[in-house]
């Protein structure tokens, strides 16, 4: 039996209708999770009631893994976005596996050392940049992870709220609405069937460079100018 037959022996697979949740935060029956189609929100909430989107998981991601080596507790909800197919492995299954094959332990390494990093990167952004910044971050990020390019613009191949834009950049729904719909009216990006195209890359890569010298909002309002 080769690795792969190995693996794949030991997943269990299933299928989630949109809007289900895959698992909740603080569940402590927890496995390690690779999802085979569709797209899934993976959101945190505080003791406040707050709530932070960490990441979009797409085809061939891992997720939940992280649990199996720490308390043993998911750190956060799982929603599908769409349809989805995930494959999933119990903690005996994955370690077995690690054991019989040390190039997947290696891939979790790198796995938990790039979600470090990124987690890293919100938090620098979180404590240095504005709501405008952090959103205009926040789209870059999709649009190289999960863009295509099309006669429109870039197109994030799932859908959002706004809310999703707000939690993921730190900011209030109030926020994120305000400047979303300065750069709608800019004609920087337009959202379509909940699919947002960013329709003016480089005006989010000049605000998500520039110094935050300016104050809370010039940047919506220099979009408002723009529009008018």
């Amino acid at each position: 039996m080769t690795a792969l037959d190995e693996v794949l022996a030991s997943a269990a697979p299933r299928s989630f209708a949109r809007d289900c949740r895959v698992f909740n935060q603080g569940e402590t029956r927890v496995r390690a999770h690779v999802l085979v189609d569709g797209w899934i929100r993976i959101s945190q909430s505080g003791s406040d009631g707050g709530q932070v989107v960490l990441r979009f998981i797409g085809p061939g991601d891992i997720f939940g893994a992280v649990s199996l080596f720490t308390d043993r507790r998911y750190p956060a909800d799982a929603d599908t976005l769409t349809d989805a197919t995930e494959v999933s492995w119990s903690d005996k299954a994955l370690l077995d596996l690690m054991n019989s094959h040390p190039q997947i332990a290696i891939n979790a390494i790198r796995i938990v050392g790039q979600r470090l990093q990124e987690a890293q990167h919100r938090v620098r952004e979180l404590a240095t940049q504005s709501a405008e910044r952090r959103v205009a971050h926040a789209l870059l990020r999709l649009t190289r992870q999960v863009g295509t390019a099309t006669a429109r613009g870039i197109v994030i191949r799932f859908p959002l709220r706004r809310k999703d834009i707000a939690d993921i950049a730190g900011t209030t729904l109030y926020s994120a609405s305000r400047i979303l719909s300065a750069w709608e009216r800019a004609g920087w990006l337009k959202t379509l069937d909940r699919r947002i195209a960013v329709e003016s890359l480089p005006e989010l890569v000049r605000i998500a460079e520039e110094e935050s010298k300016t104050g809370g909002g010039a940047v919506a309002a220099s979009a408002d100018r723009h529009a008018g």
